[in-house]
């Protein structure tokens, strides 16, 4: 294993577990106004947040980021 992985606080948490925990600390209108995206904004859920997300690497970054602040 590389020393960046072992360093990674992400290796090994998915995307969809960094969505979860966010809704379960924010909800979503919380999530809404600190990351400004329609996928939690507009009719959100995981399913149709994680698709975005995956496709969209700026949002992905700010979510990452948010979780991070949150550990």
């Amino acid at each position: 294993m590389s020393n960046d992985q072992r360093n990674n606080p992400l290796h090994g948490v998915t995307l969809e577990a960094v969505v979860t925990r966010l809704v379960d600390h924010y909800g979503w209108d919380g999530l809404a106004r600190k990351i400004n995206i329609n996928c939690f904004k507009s009719d959100p859920s995981i399913k149709s947040s994680l698709k975005f997300l995956r496709k969209t690497p700026w949002a992905r970054e700010k979510v990452e980021a948010l979780y991070l602040s949150i550990l």
